[in-house]
């Protein structure tokens, strides 16, 4: 296996056509196809599935292709320090559920370590792309919650990507809603109080299941739901609709405002915050860090 067997199957999979990725390469189809035959041969497992309407990953493919992806820029950072020796900034990313709390723990983490020295991202997205991310290091670490309803199929996702969960704290489950809504001082809120005011729930995509939800008890039958695809329009749906949407209880006020109340939730039931990683892979230093600004939050669970 070579470096260059490694950069043409991941520029293949980048262009989605042997004939785009040949021409990207400046080199012919024929010869291209004969190097990733080669390729597969030798590893014993087939990266792509080749149709007269392009090519196709295989599940294989795809674990293969996010260590390739790996081994690539792992490569192009010692080339720029030690033959070009030119500067360059080691890679941080977190893939996130939408909670404020972990994108909160990514700015303290990255205020200490400093922007100069290292590149940062950080993706609050949806929870399949969570999984993704991190089955394909496009980020270190992916953070999601399991509850005793969706534990079992999320983990056997995990496990067939070669993930583990490792679980940073419970909490409680808390009503989440505007100041203004009538239910707002209440001490505890239950179903019934719920059911004339819209549920809120991040939209999935096409990769939607109620064991993906975000948000707990995802086969409630609530009267009116609405779905949303970013933490600031669930807010101010919050405030035009009084809708409210089900959380941790861990708020912060210094990104969302204090125009909003965390309400326990009438229920035994717990949610378990974690971050997922790969298998036997050790953390970086900043992702120690962010771990270790993520538990802080362990003391403020409502």
């Amino acid at each position: 296996m070579t470096l260059q067997q490694l950069r043409y199957a991941v520029c293949i999979a980048n262009q989605k056509s042997m004939n785009k990725a040949a021409s990207r390469l400046f080199i012919t189809q024929p010869s291209l196809s004969s190097t990733i035959r080669d390729l597969e041969e030798e590893i014993g497992l087939q990266i792509f599935l080749r149709s007269n309407r392009g090519i196709v990953i295989t599940p294989e493919g795809e674990e293969f292709l996010g260590y390739a992806r790996q081994m690539l820029e792992q490569y192009r950072l010692m080339e720029e320090r030690f033959v070009k020796r030119e500067k360059f900034k080691k890679k941080f990313s977190v893939s996130t559920q939408h909670y404020t709390f972990a994108v909160q723990a990514f700015i303290q983490m990255a205020k200490e370590f400093g922007m100069e020295t290292f590149e940062f991202a950080v993706h609050e997205t949806k929870t399949y792309e969570v999984v993704e991310n991190v089955k394909n290091q496009k980020s270190e670490l992916g953070i999601l919650y399991l509850d005793d309803f969706n534990q079992k199929a999320i983990r056997k996702i995990l496990s067939d990507n070669e993930l583990e969960f490792i679980e940073l704290f419970q909490c409680g489950i808390y009503v989440y809603l505007w100041e203004g809504n009538p239910l707002a001082g209440k001490e505890r809120i239950g179903f019934e109080d719920l059911k004339n005011y819209p549920c809120l729930s991040f939209d999935q995509g096409t990769n939607s299941s109620f064991y993906l939800a975000e948000e707990v008890f995802s086969i409630y039958e609530y009267k009116q739901i609405i779905k949303a695809n970013d933490r600031a329009t669930m807010l101010n749906l919050m405030v035009g609709l009084n809708g409210y949407t089900l959380c941790s209880g861990i708020i912060c006020e210094d990104l969302n405002g204090d125009k909003y109340r965390a309400i326990p939730l009438d229920t035994e039931d717990k949610m378990r915050i974690g971050y997922i990683k790969k298998k036997k892979m050790p953390l970086s230093i900043l992702g120690e860090k962010y771990i270790e600004e993520l538990k802080k939050y362990q003391e403020r669970v409502l």
